[in-house]
């Protein structure tokens, strides 16, 4: 699909607002990025930014709990929230005809959730209840971005679980949400997308009468979560109870993905170079060749690219049996990256990739949903939602020599390693 011209303005009480017309279908996006995630929830509330996710949909002051769904349901439109390390977004699609609905809702809860004891005590046992069917009872539940970060990080805000600690969950309090909400969920924290069927000085104006009157508050100021790379392999082990066979995941640390754009897309074009494919080399060696694994994936970013600020994430996960051990494991892995970082991949291995990423880029730019969701989380990551539409060009233009270059760096004396062994036992 074509480019669209982006439109940007900021409200006077801080709102970014990022529109993106496209009249080729009577549908539109709408979503609501705040600039905040798990990364961000004190220590001692694990799980606190996702529970407060789930507070934003139980009403507020002027709509009761349930009229949220109910407008957008009985619009023939679908909603949804996520909470990432880095920020939490909300969205409706929609008949273009319900536009201002939408943007009511969103402005509406922006301005004033209802926060009650009630509501609260609802959803900590929703959540619970999420981890429970997630995480607990689940093979491989959390296996690995709840696993590995304790492993690879040392700080609370990167090592800790965003899903939450039951006992943390319980203590939320009242005084928790309302001090969250003031603190995060300004205006001027926020970014609003409206992508689709709108005509741009209709939706300004819709804009300002529904968001215009949010009252203001400070943005907050952002911390830094740098923390220093480990300088030795670490390796820890998790039981799981219902687990069928043996998994390990390797994490390393990635250049900044907002400061070292470029580093980090080679990074992505490295991961497909050794997993995407039956022709990728992991695939082939560990999968096809000797074999050591059943099963065996990379990428960058515990959540997928492009959804976090730095430190960030590149993982190598594999499943195997219980007689293959976990050293042999590693050791074709080291030698897979030593060899890419000795020689770069051949100009036919690297476009066969970069065309993949292409192609998977373009047809999830083609969903309404995906592209509004996307133009707001570039504008508050990177400040430029039109990234999105040139990250496709970016990989693309991805060199060799930078993909070796990426290789050289994931070193077996820098990384952690998390072995999972099935509650019977297993060989490591």
């Amino acid at each position: 699909m074509a480019e669209p011209v982006l439109h940007k303005l900021t409200l006077d009480n801080g709102l970014r607002v990022v529109l993106a017309p496209d009249r080729s279908a009577p549908v539109v996006g709408v979503s609501v990025h705040y600039d905040v995630g798990f990364r961000s929830e004190p220590e001692g509330r694990t799980g606190f930014a996702h529970l407060f996710e789930h507070l934003m949909f139980q009403g507020s002051e002027s709509l009761e709990k349930l009229a949220h769904f109910r407008h957008v349901q009985g619009s023939g439109g679908s909603f949804n929230g996520s909470t990432h390390p880095d920020y939490t977004d909300y969205f409706e699609v929609l008949p273009s005809a319900a536009l201002e609905r939408a943007l009511f809702l969103e402005a509406d809860r922006m301005r004033a959730p209802k926060l009650t004891a009630e509501n609260l005590a609802n959803q900590i046992d929703v959540v619970k209840e999420e981890i429970r069917l997630n995480v607990l009872n689940r093979p491989y539940g959390g296996f690995p971005w709840i696993l590995l970060p304790p492993v690879l990080y040392d700080t609370f805000p990167n090592a800790h679980n965003g899903y939450g600690d039951f006992t943390d969950l319980e203590q939320a309090s009242l005084e928790d949400c309302a001090a969250f909400f003031d603190t995060y969920y300004a205006p001027a924290n926020a970014v609003l997308t409206v992508a689709g069927d709108i005509e741009v000085d209709r939706a300004r104006e819709l804009i300002e009468k529904h968001f215009g009157d949010v009252p203001a508050r400070p943005r907050p100021e952002r911390p830094s979560f740098a923390e220093p790379r480990p300088t030795s392999e670490i390796r820890e082990t998790h039981v799981d109870p219902h687990a069928p066979l043996p998994a390990l995941a390797v994490g390393y640390r990635m250049p900044d993905p907002v400061g070292e754009i470029d580093a980090y897309l080679a990074h992505l074009v490295l991961a497909s170079v050794l997993v995407d494919g039956d022709g990728s080399r992991l695939q082939q060696r560990l999968v096809h060749g000797e074999p050591l694994v059943t099963d065996i994936n990379a990428g960058a970013g515990l959540f997928g690219p492009f959804e976090a600020r730095d430190p960030d994430t590149f993982s190598i996960t594999a499943m195997h049996t219980p007689d293959v051990g976990v050293d042999s494991i590693l050791g074709a892995v080291d030698e897979e990256l030593e060899s890419l970082a000795a020689q770069p991949p051949t100009s036919d291995e690297l476009a066969r990739v970069t065309a993949r990423w292409s192609a998977m880029l373009h047809a999830e730019h083609d969903r309404l949903v995906n592209r509004t969701l996307g133009f707001g989380s570039f504008e508050l990551l990177y400040g430029d939602a039109a990234l999105m539409h040139q990250v496709a060009d970016r990989i693309a233009a991805v060199t060799a020599d930078e993909v070796s270059h990426a290789a050289k760096g994931l070193r077996p004396d820098s990384r952690a390693v998390l072995l999972v062994e099935p509650a019977q036992g297993g060989t490591q």
